[in-house]
C-alpha cells in the first residue's frame, strides 16, 4: 500500500475505534514460544509501520514503529520477519495508555522476563 492509499484508508475511517499494539500480549507470546527475534507493524502497512521490537533476545526501543490504526490490524511476527502474522491488538480504549508510539511497557516486560 503507498502512502496515500494508507492516508485514503484513515480518513475513510476517521472516527471509528482505534486498535492499538497490545504490548502485554506478545510478551506472553514471545515467551511462550521462545523467540529471540520478533517484530510488529501494521497489516496492509508494514512497509511504513513495520520495525524490530526484539532482537536476540533484548527488547528493542529504539527501533521505529507505529502501532495504532483505526482501520489496519497490529501484528506480531516472531523470528526474522518473513514468518506468520499474529494479529496482536487491544482495542486504544481498553489499553492501559498506550498509543502508537509506546514500545515495552513496564507490564510487557514483567511478563517478558517471567
Amino acid at each position: 500500500m503507498n502512502t496515500w492509499q494508507a492516508f485514503d484508508m484513515g480518513m475513510a475511517n476517521a472516527g471509528n475505534p482505534s486498535m492499538v499494539f497490545d504490548w502485554d500480549k506478545a510478551a506472553r507470546i514471545i515467551r511462550e514460544r521462545g523467540a529471540t527475534d520478533a517484530q510488529a507493524g501494521l497489516s496492509g502497512d508494514w512497509g511504513y509501520t513495520g520495525g524490530t521490537i526484539l532482537a536476540d533476545g533484548i527488547p528493542d526501543v529504539e527501533s521505529y514503529t507505529y502501532l495504532a490504526s483505526t482501520w489496519a490490524v497490529p501484528e506480531l511476527r516472531l523470528g526474522d520477519g518473513g514468518g506468520e502474522a499474529v494479529p496482536c491488538y487491544r482495542m486504544a480504549d481498553d489499553a492501559p495508555g498506550w498509543d502508537a508510539k509506546t514500545k515495552w511497557p513496564a507490564s510487557a516486560l514483567a511478563i517478558l522476563e517471567g
